[in-house]
């Protein structure tokens, strides 16, 4: 499995989405400028320009027409955005804001509008209560839940409609750090989290059960689920190498035949699986 190396940021990799094609991939980086590749040979299509500090994520507190690089809107926050995700049908966002100043962190749902010159930066739900960075919010299943998880080592599900919390991680089955990444299945059952107390774990995403703990030697920085492959692993079945640094980022494309992962070295690597992995007996 011979990478390919796209070098088009000049600062450590902050997050990687593939759009839902899976021929085009979004990078985000601490350099200010998100870049868009195609999927299959690594080439650069184009940037987006016009934040003024780190992008922490894409789908980004800006709105970004894809085709021309246009800025469509901005969401302005009295603290930095840290994570983005767009629901089911993409009429809606959920968006992170640190503990800033005195601010507190918050979740907040904006509605996304059709046409551009209807945008507005009311949300519609702003989720309080949580001690620490929101490192990642994600819709659950029917955009009917919001999944979060950051600093204080805790998965909270909350319910869209009344921003009440719903069901929290047990403290003991749970993280023992900083939840840095989640990544939630094709099909929503299950999502995946990672963490600087050197483990992944996988849980169900109605009941928040912990199905398996993947322990690890290092601190996770990010974690991603193959759409393609209908199995959870018991054992590692092999590892990749390249970076220089931290791996920060990482993405399967929607067809499940590669993934990229994104670097402290400032660079982007694009994986495709050989035929041996789709053989893989379990």
């Amino acid at each position: 499995m011979r990478p390919i190396l796209m070098k088009g940021h000049e600062r450590p990799l902050t997050f990687l989405r593939y759009n839902r094609d899976g021929d085009l991939l979004f990078s985000c980086a601490k350099d200010h400028t998100p870049n868009v590749w195609f999927a299959d040979n690594g080439d650069r299509l184009g940037t987006y320009s016009g934040h003024n500090g780190a992008v922490w994520s894409c789908d980004t507190a800006k709105l970004w027409d894809v085709q021309t690089g246009r800025e469509l809107f901005t969401f302005r926050f009295d603290a930095p955005a840290r994570s983005v995700e767009f629901a089911i049908g993409d009429g809606l966002a959920v968006i992170t804001t640190d503990n800033f100043m005195e601010n507190v962190p918050t979740a907040q749902v904006k509605r996304i509008a059709e046409d551009p010159d209807d945008q507005s930066e009311e949300s519609l739900l702003v989720i309080t209560g949580i001690k620490g960075r929101i490192n990642r919010a994600v819709w659950g299943p029917l955009n009917r839940t919001i999944i979060t998880a950051g600093e204080d080592a805790t998965i909270r599900i909350w319910d869209t409609e009344t921003g009440q919390c719903l069901k929290e991680s047990d403290k003991e089955q749970g993280h023992q750090k900083t939840i840095t990444s989640l990544s939630k299945s094709a099909d929503w059952s299950h999502f995946l989290t990672g963490s600087l107390d050197k483990s992944a774990k996988l849980w169900d995403t109605r009941t928040l059960t912990l199905i398996k703990t993947y322990v690890t030697e290092r601190p996770v920085n990010a974690v991603d689920i193959s759409p393609l492959l209908d199995h959870i692993l018991q054992e590692e079945i092999g590892g990749v190498k390249g970076h220089f640094g931290p791996i920060n980022a990482l993405a399967f494309n929607p067809d499940g035949r590669s993934f990229s992962s994104g670097g402290e070295d400032g660079y982007v690597r694009l994986h495709h699986f050989d035929s041996d992995y789709f053989n893989i007996k379990i």
